[in-house]
């Protein structure tokens, strides 16, 4: 199973970034589809099905330590840059170090089930959107989307790669309950 835990944003604060991400018209440009996005805490990769009580084990503890908090979406932006755009994305302002140490939580977290620690920073982002093709140079809306939402749970998700794009199943919800 390929797997990754996320928070996934309610629909209303999705539709206003992917409308705040509305660029000129590009065909190279493929959207997110709106179900699908989602602030990615640890992407697992493929998981044997014996680690799964493991994998729900790690995800109980963090969720422990962890207390609901509120987040806000700050701006529009592109992996690696606008100029060579690949990967065009919403950032996370109010709540990203919240996200941070969740992140880290679940990194750490994992390791005794033998996932790797992350090498790069945790960056929370929802990603709108990414290019066909060669990087793009994109002329992205200036300011700021300022979507806020509750962040309350985490959730343990199985990707099904179809001829269509990724479908996403929900294995595990979990509430977020410890003291802020």
């Amino acid at each position: 199973m390929r797997a990754f835990v996320a928070v996934f944003p309610p629909p209303e604060v999705v539709n206003e970034a992917l409308a705040a991400a509305r660029l000129p018209p590009d065909d190279r440009i493929r959207w997110t589809r709106p179900e699908n996005v989602h602030l990615t805490l640890k992407f697992l990769g493929d998981v044997r099905e014996e680690l799964l009580d493991d994998i729900r084990a790690a995800l109980e503890e963090v969720r422990a330590k962890h207390a609901p908090f509120e987040a806000a979406l700050a701006r529009l932006g592109a992996f690696p840059s606008a100029r060579r755009a690949r990967i065009l994305w919403a950032s996370v302002g109010e709540g990203s170090g919240r996200l941070r140490s969740l992140a880290t939580g679940l990194d750490t977290g994992l390791t005794s089930s033998g996932f790797e620690h992350e090498r790069r920073p945790y960056t929370p982002h929802l990603t709108l959107g990414r290019v066909r093709g060669n990087p793009a140079s994109l002329q992205l809306p200036p300011g700021s989307i300022d979507s806020k939402f509750r962040i309350g749970s985490i959730e343990l998700v199985e990707s099904i790669l179809t001829p269509e794009g990724s479908v996403y199943k929900t294995q595990s919800t979990l509430a977020l309950s410890g003291k802020s």
